[in-house]
């Protein structure tokens, strides 16, 4: 079985279109519905999430994913945590609880919030266990591994994890990559990078700010994602260089 990685959703913290319909500039076509960003990796019998976002359900019936072994989350914002809640039916059909990787705060976040998922309540036992990460680690299955480092980003106020997974990084959420890490990020296979939106944003990557990174960093491709209303996939597909892809809901590649 070949390494698969899956863009789950691509879209920002409101996705395309609005609740309320509003489609930006984005066209109504299937490429420019997305759902927020949330990510997932299979590695032989290893089946892995990046995040779990507000649309988890919807993206992982769609995907026909039916098992999880492990969550890594990149850091505490709903758009990213909110459907953690979803994960019961794969504890009833394993009993084992589910591994969730996670920063210090994020983790105290998950604790504070959705207390009951990780020390049960009253006729809700636990189904996740929090185990939190420092730089790297590694999930195992079998004679399955996949080895993680995290790569912590600025992400307005607060630092976000992206992360590096072989010759790849996933960074979904990210306005400025600090010094100490970029060393890491040259000649990758594939970089998925956030690009928010065309103006400048204070939490983000513009599209002008994520192309200069890739400029810089030269992986042999790159994924842009978090995309804001104010990019139509198919005006960026035309515009941009073959090596780098506008992300769409369902996209997948082989690491």
């Amino acid at each position: 079985m070949k390494n698969k990685f899956t863009i789950l959703g691509c879209g920002s913290s409101l996705g395309t279109p609005w609740i309320n319909g509003n489609w930006g500039k984005c066209i109504k076509k299937n490429k420019n519905i997305r759902t927020r960003c949330c990510a997932h990796l299979q590695q032989g019998n290893i089946s892995i999430l990046i995040d779990t976002s507000p649309d988890i359900k919807s993206q992982l019936i769609k995907n026909k994913i039916k098992t999880i072994d492990s969550i890594i989350f990149t850091h505490f914002h709903s758009d990213q945590v909110a459907g953690v809640f979803e994960f019961r039916p794969f504890y009833w059909s394993t009993k084992k609880k589910i591994p969730v990787y996670a920063d210090n705060v994020t983790s105290k976040h998950l604790l504070k919030k959705y207390k009951f998922l990780f020390k049960g309540e009253k006729n809700y036992p636990p189904i996740m266990q929090l185990k939190v990460i420092k730089n790297k680690f590694s999930i195992k299955k079998k004679k399955n591994e996949i080895k993680f480092q995290a790569l912590k980003v600025l992400h307005g106020k607060i630092f976000a994890n992206g992360y590096l997974f072989g010759h790849n990084a996933y960074i979904s959420d990210c306005n400025k990559i600090p010094k100490n890490i970029e060393k890491n990020l040259y000649n990758l296979n594939y970089l998925i990078i956030d690009a928010f939106r065309i103006e400048k944003y204070p939490t983000h990557f513009s599209l002008r700010e994520s192309l200069d990174i890739i400029k810089k960093f030269k992986p042999k491709k790159a994924i842009l994602t978090n995309l804001h209303n104010d990019l139509d996939y198919y005006y960026l597909k035309k515009k941009l260089p073959k090596n780098i892809i506008p992300a769409y809901d369902g996209l997948t590649f082989n690491f």
